[in-house]
């Protein structure tokens, strides 16, 4: 006989409470905790389905750490490269991959590319609960994949998937998505908290026992965070994410948790009507380089996850007509902005106090890393004084709150992608000046903002 279980949930965090509250104790939202019935089978937990790879075991044996020998992951590609930067290199095998984005930002339609490309050497399955077979047909005959060897499937019962993964026996198997799946033993409705948890944690067992590739399609929140409980994020181990904005044709793919590589990796594409594409070179992309110089333009070296990438900041300083002046930033943190404006009034004699200024990075791309201080202040100066940049000027550097230019990581290769793309000139912190000059660019160094605002003038 199965036994019923009433558990109180909160449908913010996922966080479980004894009894109903009003304020949920552990992220502080009101009126988020609910009550949620559980279907336990009277069965231990052993006997359940999906729990077979772990009864047999034998008991874990302590060892010590240098008596482990370390293994290399294997790993097989997408066939994306972009994709397979992200991951860290490719997939690997009994993993457990989340990807998220905006709905129509391009999640179904990389991940189907990459299930048709991979159905071809290895065996696939497709599980789609959100759309219908005959729709996803008629994406992949626009976008001219060929899908003869992917396995299709239409389903949201997550006993159902695992049973049809275990005759199929897949390589990869993807989930889309993981908010409409549910579990029958659950009362709750798909994608409530206690439905995503348990789904996800019934599919990531059945990855690692079988040694199966999932990859989990997960909406996003109207803030940009994942849907659903945070232990959802706890239970993978890649977490990347899908941003696209309205009025740009670009998407980036940029990793947020990853146990097999490096976190903050950004892969970019264009969305083409054959799907999207790779791009390899993405500097080339945001470098819109106009023919005419203008004031407040000018391009820095932002560093994304294992490589450096050119873009274009620019400022628009004007006298304001309101009492309280407008401070707009757009891919820039405006808190930093507002410090830098503080520290340029201190320590550079410069006072915006009463302009309105506004500070774009070209293309869409959001830079959160602090080298861009010292280009975003030269832009506002540029702007301020009507005074244009040369074009083949590139600047990097942090700024401090006592006016000093400090140091960023991988100066150097900063200044190489720089080179590479025609730059001449560079303004950067004295401390990242190369031992050795490299061929065809000259790093002019600076310790102060004062010493950058001269070599403007």
């Amino acid at each position: 006989m199965a036994k019923r279980k009433t558990i109180f949930l909160c449908s913010e965090c996922g966080a479980d409470h004894s009894k109903w509250q009003g304020q949920c104790s552990d992220c502080g939202n009101w009126n988020t905790v609910n009550e949620t019935f559980l279907t336990e089978p009277a069965a231990t937990a052993s006997a359940r389905p999906g729990y077979s790879g772990y009864a047999g075991q034998q008991p874990a044996q302590v060892q010590k750490l240098s008596e482990i020998e370390p293994e290399q992951l294997p790993r097989i590609s997408s066939t994306i490269g972009e994709f397979d930067r992200v991951l860290g290199g490719g997939l690997v095998p009994g993993s457990a991959i989340l990807i998220g984005g905006h709905p129509g930002a391009g999640k179904s339609t990389l991940l189907l590319q990459v299930m048709c490309h991979l159905s071809q050497t290895m065996p696939a399955l497709y599980v789609t609960g959100e759309e219908s077979l005959h729709q996803v047909a008629m994406r992949a005959e626009r976008l001219g994949l060929k899908g003869e060897n992917l396995q299709m499937l239409a389903e949201t019962s997550v006993e159902a998937i695992v049973q049809h993964a275990e005759q199929q026996k897949p390589s990869v198997l993807v989930i889309d998505s993981i908010q409409v799946v549910h579990r029958s033993e659950i009362q709750s409705a798909p994608g409530s908290v206690s439905q995503v948890r348990e789904s996800a944690a019934y599919l990531t067992r059945y990855a690692k026992q079988s040694n199966t590739i999932l990859i989990l399609v997960g909406h996003v929140t109207k803030e940009g965070s994942l849907a659903g409980p945070k232990v959802l994020e706890h239970m993978i181990d890649c977490s990347v994410m899908l941003e696209s904005s309205d009025d740009s044709r670009f998407r980036m793919l940029r990793a947020q948790k990853n146990r097999f590589g490096a976190v903050n990796e950004l892969g970019v594409f264009a969305m083409l009507d054959s799907g999207l594409k790779e791009v390899k070179n993405p500097s080339s992309i945001f470098l819109n380089r106009q023919q005419e110089v203008t004031p407040g333009s000018l391009v820095m070296a932002a560093w994304e996850g294992s490589r450096p990438l050119l873009v274009e900041i620019q400022a628009l300083v004007a006298e304001s007509n309101f009492g309280n002046p407008r401070r707009i930033a757009v891919g820039l943190d405006q808190n930093r902005l507002a410090m830098l404006l503080a520290v340029l009034q201190r320590h550079g004699g410069i006072i915006l106090g009463d302009q309105d200024i506004f500070t774009n990075v070209v293309g869409g791309v959001k830079i959160s890393e602090t080298s861009a201080d010292l280009a975003l202040v030269l832009a506002m100066i540029s702007s301020f004084r009507n005074q244009n940049l040369s074009e083949n000027l590139i600047v990097f550097g942090e700024i401090g709150l006592s006016g000093e230019i400090r140091p960023v990581p991988s100066g150097q290769e900063r200044l190489r992608e720089a080179a590479k793309h025609g730059f001449t000139r560079a303004i950067v912190p004295e401390a990242n000046l190369p031992q050795k000059p490299i061929k065809g660019i000259e790093a002019i160094g600076v310790t102060r903002i004062n010493d950058a605002l001269e070599l403007i003038q």
